[in-house]
């Protein structure tokens, strides 16, 4: 341990981690750069943030602030000290409503303020796609925008004072006041002219420091100047920030144009009508977005190949209504839809909110990065930039997905750059594209700012003159050069310290058929995983959400194994980083679906486990909970036996201790197996023939569940097969990296079940885990094997196979319902709830994975977690759920952690369905 690292653990005691994994999960942020700190510090309140300043000042090391690590351009990393102000400085510290104005800490969250605010009918203006992760402070170092910056302007324009901390060791206020910074006024006066021409020519003209609010017909105000210094100039220790009215009421406008460049042409006009937003998408951005998400999951759009979708208000929803039919009939679109709906209205905006991620592939799949990531241009060149921008394009062989903030004239873009084959290209496309950009009187950044990714471009934006005016104000605030050096001011070479030249190819071998090397590459950082989704029905990322910790974030574990794959700081499938970095993760596949860039930590778990110990001894829970189909079947010879003993205490908890497991748990009662009762024959039904899969779980544990969906699915009019003997997935074996057992019992799946698939019977699952790995990881392990496909398409939910049939009446009961995590990440919830909603039952749908996961919860250590994440949903729901209510979980593992932590009995939908028969209907 350094000598600054034991000085810095004496000034924020318990806040400092210099070990190798955190190095590396600090190591990017959402950018193409990797720069790996001494040491991450975690202060708690602002005090300890001048210590850290002063000692880093003591010791000249570099000091890095970050939020919530979102910066696109590697703005938020560098060599010597980062501090995180998200983990603990994140408050909002009052609102009001008076001034119409709130103070913040700089690690608030934005979707924080924004609740905060909601209160009183007030919100910040300016909110960027990452608002449910991306921080204040954040929003203030890049001068963050977002959609609606077109009506509220960015955030240098909705800031009033900041609580400043300079390169030089001063604290004061950033106001309306040059004379804190000594020099400062002097400065301005000398250079009027390049102020006045250069800066500030509209307004996404966010490149370089935004010094035109200095001007003294600008107000000389230094807080909204410091805003988009990137952490060059100093820390910011807390902000007063200005909050506008929510609008009354608001409706959408989606105007579908010929291709993106035409959508562009008609963004002027539109201006005139005062929209609150203006965001163009790009035909391929959305067809992108219907792949990731899967057939019937992406809301239809008006013809066209580019389309805008505009925001207007209005006083009530009929003003606001009529508002959007005025702008849609004199937009000039092909064809047009006005949503009225905030449902309806929120499901098409994540087609753009989910860009950012899903930009990170191109149209044709191939990986894709965010070298040009926001230029801007006056919004009344933008159709002209986007013509010559996709002829440039062309010219460098590149393709990527535009989209953007296109009332402000700002364009995102994630390209194909070869930055792991032919980094050496990166350069002559970034010098050109920034070239263009200036011939259109543009803004190299538009919002996220220069960072790594640009500030070596900004001569070709800016004359001698003004760069020589950025380096003068840096060296008044930050004399030494500390201040997140290598950015803005004397940058760091656009194509030094990439993250993707450094990665190793990791190619199967005999687990997972992906290259691992090139999977775990596919996080690019949004850090979706960080937010809390849950009020959109999100289900990423529980552990995280449970100890706020980076490492147990989806973002922080792919940041390992992308070190794993280099090969530099975490040596070996067996490094002590890469098992403390998965050993809280849950293996709910939520990241799967819930990530923008399909990362799938649950996949990449079970190979790294499977390459660690292949041939090698294993933990114990991998013999025991790893293998469990193999112990139920044999304690299903005798489980009234065997739950006698269990039932002593003494030996539960030794015989629980012995197995790797937490004595605080009870292991689930072993029931009498399905397979050991007689099946009944089929009967010749309307609906044909389906085959009932009774997996290892459903048999041993939860024989009525296979009891009642024989009865259901025989009066829903189907001839039903139950699967013969034991048909197990190796979903256990799977969770623990076992794949070649897995693959061994799937093989024998497949000789049982392709036989029905290839007659066209569906299959239908009852356990929602064990359904999913035919929805997903069989053909991951098992692709080259054409069987596999067939099964996969053939395997239905009990809901899925039931849609369109009219269920009993379930009128008044009301049902809390737990979907299972893997069942969200591979085919959704949407059947079951038209099932139970066409049955009248008042559904609330509890979001967030359940917290006992399989084996997660069992495990010894990973108990007070499994408990915290259940706190994230499941058990706030069951507290506040009305007298009567139904829990209904199709999941195993839910039902045992409701049982276990609420003493609650929960359902599966066919002994819910099946209790009502007796009222249903006669069949359709």
């Amino acid at each position: 341990m350094t000598e600054l690292v034991r000085r810095l653990e004496r000034a924020v005691p318990g806040g400092v981690d210099a070990s190798t994994r955190r190095r590396a999960e600090y190591s990017s942020d959402a950018s193409n750069y990797r720069v790996v700190p001494r040491v991450v510090v975690f202060p708690r309140h602002v005090d300890e943030v001048l210590e850290v300043a002063s000692l880093a000042r003591a010791d000249g090391v570099p000091l890095t602030a970050r939020g919530g690590g979102t910066s696109v351009a590697g703005n938020a990393v560098g060599p010597g000290i980062v501090v995180d102000f998200s983990r603990h400085l994140n408050r909002v510290l009052s609102v009001d409503p008076a001034s119409a104005t709130a103070v913040v800490q700089p690690g608030v969250v934005l979707g924080s303020l924004q609740a905060a605010a909601a209160t009183h009918g007030l919100r910040f203006g300016p909110d960027p796609s990452t608002s449910s992760r991306c921080t204040v402070g954040g929003m203030i170092g890049n001068n963050a925008c977002g959609p609606r910056a077109v009506a509220y302007g960015t955030t240098a324009a909705n800031v009033v004072e900041l609580d400043w901390l300079d390169g030089a060791g001063r604290r004061f206020t950033a106001g309306r006041d040059l004379d804190a910074v000594p020099g400062l006024a002097g400065l301005v006066a000398a250079n009027l002219g390049v102020l006045r021409t250069e800066l500030g020519r509209f307004g996404r003209q966010v490149s370089g420091y935004s010094l035109e609010h200095l001007l003294p017909e600008r107000g000389a105000d230094l807080a909204k100047a410091l805003v988009g210094a990137e952490g060059t100039c100093g820390l910011l220790l807390g902000a007063q920030v200005r909050l506008v009215p929510v609008a009354a009421a608001r409706a959408l406008v989606v105007l579908g144009y010929r291709d993106l460049a035409t959508a562009a042409d008609a963004v002027p006009a539109l201006l005139a009508h005062r929209p609150l937003a203006v965001e163009g998408m790009d035909a391929r951005l959305v067809d992108v977005v219907r792949r990731h998400r899967g057939p019937g999951r992406v809301p239809e759009l008006p013809a066209g190949g580019g389309w805008l979708l505009v925001e207007v208000a209005g006083d009530d929803a009929a003003a606001a209504l009529a508002a959007a039919g005025e702008l849609a009939r004199s937009a000039g679109a092909l064809d047009h839809r006005v949503v009225g709906s905030e449902s309806e209205a929120a499901a098409l905006w994540r087609i753009r909110a989910d860009g950012a991620g899903l930009g990170g592939r191109t149209a044709a799949g191939a990986p894709a990065w965010p070298g040009w990531e926001d230029a801007a241009v006056p919004p009344e060149r933008l159709g002209g930039y986007l013509r010559d921008f996709d002829a440039l394009l062309a010219e460098h062989g590149l393709a990527g997905l535009p989209y953007g903030h296109f009332g402000d004239g700002c364009v995102h873009v994630r390209l194909d750059l070869p930055l792991a084959g032919a980094p050496e290209r990166l350069r002559p496309f970034l010098v050109d594209a920034a070239r263009l950009v200036a011939s259109y009187g543009g803004s190299l950044s538009g919002e996220h700012g220069d960072g790594r990714a640009r500030g070596e471009l900004l001569p070709l934006m800016y004359s001698p003159a003004a760069i020589g005016l950025f380096e003068r104000f840096k060296a008044l605030l930050d004399p030494s050069d500390l201040m997140n050096p290598g950015v803005l001011v004397r940058p760091a070479l656009v194509d030094a310290d990439l993250r993707l030249p450094l990665a190793s190819s990791l190619p199967a071998g005999g687990g997972f058929r992906f290259d691992l090397g090139t999977a775990v590459h596919r996080c690019v950082g949004v850090g979706k995983c960080r937010a809390d989704s849950s009020s959109s029905g999100g289900f990423m990322c529980p552990s995280y959400l449970a100890t706020r910790d980076e490492k147990d974030s989806t973002r922080g574990r792919a940041r390992v194994l992308q070190e794993l794959a280099n090969g530099s700081l975490v040596r070996g499938w067996d490094a002590p980083e890469v098992h403390e970095s998965l050993d809280l993760c849950l293996s709910c596949k939520a990241c799967r679906s819930d990530c923008p860039a399909g990362v799938d930590v649950a996949a990449y778990k079970s190979e790294v486990l499977y390459r660690r110990y292949r041939g090698r001894l294993r933990p114990r829970t991998h013999y025991l909970l790893g293998r469990l189909p193999t112990w139920a079947r044999l304690a299903g010879r005798a489980p009234a036996l065997v739950n006698a003993v269990l039932a002593v205490a003494p030996l539960r908890r030794l015989l629980l201790r012995l197995g790797g497991l937490d004595p605080r748990r009870d292991p689930p009662r072993f029931a009498r197996p399905f397979r050991r009762r007689r099946a009944p024959a089929p009967v010749a039904g309307p609906r044909g023939p389906v085959l009932l899969w009774v997996d290892s779980f459903t048999d041993a544990f939860s024989p009525g569940v296979a009891a009642a969906a024989v009865r259901l699915l025989t009066a829903a009019g189907y001839a039903v097969t139950v699967s013969a003997g034991e048909v197990c997935c190796g979903l256990t074996w799977i969770g623990t990296g076992q794949l070649d057992g897995a693959k061994a019992r799937l093989r024998r799946l497949l000789d049982a079940f392709e036989p029905h698939a290839r007659a066209g019977t569906p299959i239908v699952g009852l356990e929602p885990s064990c359904t999913a790995v035919l929805r997903g990881d069989l053909v991951e392990l098992l692709g080259d094997d054409p069987r596999a496909h067939s099964v996969e398409a053939a395997t239905r939910t009990l809901a899925e196979l039931l849609d369109g049939w009219q269920p009993p009446d379930l009128a008044g009961v009301a049902v809390v319902a737990q979907p299972h995590c893997h069942q969200h990440a591979t085919s959704g919830y949407d059947a079951d709830l038209r099932l139970l909603r066409r049955a009248g039952a008042a559904v609330e749908t509890i979001a967030g994975c359940c917290g006992l996961a399989g084996d997660f919860g069992m495990t010894a250590g990973h108990h007070d977690v499994s408990v915290a994440v259940a706190e994230n949903g499941l058990l706030p729901a069951l507290r506040s759920a009305p007298e009567g209510a139904v829990l209904l979980a199709d999941g195993f593992s839910c039902r045992t952690q409701a049982a276990q932590l609420a003493g609650r009995h929960g359902v599966h939908l066919a002994e819910l369905l099946g209790q009502h028969l007796r009222t249903a209907p006669r069949r359709r």
